[in-house]
């Protein structure tokens, strides 16, 4: 069957179910999965379906506003925040980028954590308000209301002066090849931005993120601490990433 055939047949499905499968597009068409697995991932490159571990997703279904992406996987990133907290410490600096599941984690602090938290996350300042014990830092910038986060040139560089203990961060995608990846080139800058004066980098994965690859890279999976997922630690979806020298939680 030719490739256009196969892209036509792709986005017809997610138009219908807003969800495939590798496994569920290669029986149909007759074809292997890693012919489907390249064709998604020619889709997903040309903006055209969002890859996803184990298939594609419609972009329409994709939540795209800080509120639509807060509602999405809710319990998942609950689990993600709660697996977190054990790793923060008293007395630590702590950088936390922009995110559903860093606002997530922020959320589950302790009310008596004693730490110094620089972000450019919005809506990590509501959550933390409350929290007398914890020195609350924003590195401002340019003001995204889509992403709820600050970026540009004036928030990496208030970060720069900061050497953080953790940096935790969320993710758009997270890939054995290409490693931690994130969808807009500002949050991007503003991730390497913190990984760059982080003594440890602990990453925030929903397991929709993982095997997805977004146009801009932040650094490498070898480069990495800890891969924190919704997860159990023994699940086959993270098997990939098990010969890798870190810590899978």
């Amino acid at each position: 069957m030719l490739k256009e055939k196969r892209f036509e047949f792709i986005l017809d499905q997610l138009k219908k179910k807003q969800h495939v499968t590798f496994e569920g597009v290669s029986a149909k068409l007759g074809v292997s999965e890693d012919t489907v697995r390249r064709d998604i991932e020619y889709l997903h490159k040309n903006g055209l379906l969002s890859k996803i571990r184990g298939g594609a997703m419609s972009r329409a279904t994709n939540p795209l506003t800080f509120q639509d992406r807060k509602n999405h996987l809710k319990k998942e990133k609950n689990i993600i925040a709660l697996k977190a907290q054990p790793l923060i410490k008293n007395g630590m600096t702590v950088f936390m980028d922009g995110g559903t599941t860093i606002h997530s984690v922020a959320a589950y602090f302790p009310a008596d954590l004693k730490i110094r938290v620089i972000t450019n996350n919005y809506t990590v300042i509501s959550a933390l308000a409350e929290h007398k014990n914890i020195e609350l830092i924003v590195a401002g910038g340019n003001f995204d209301r889509t992403l709820q986060t600050f970026s540009g040139f004036t928030t990496c560089s208030g970060i720069a002066e900061y050497i953080a203990d953790v940096y935790l961060t969320g993710t758009c995608g997270v890939d054995l090849q290409y490693g931690i990846t994130a969808a807009f080139q500002q949050d991007a800058e503003v991730k390497r931005a913190m990984k760059k004066n982080a003594r440890q980098t602990i990453v925030l994965a929903n397991h929709e993120r993982l095997g997805q690859v977004e146009a801009f890279g932040v650094c490498s999976m070898e480069s990495i601490d800890v891969l924190i997922t919704d997860l159990n630690s023994d699940d086959q979806e993270i098997d990939d990433f098990r010969h890798i020298d870190i810590q899978i939680i």
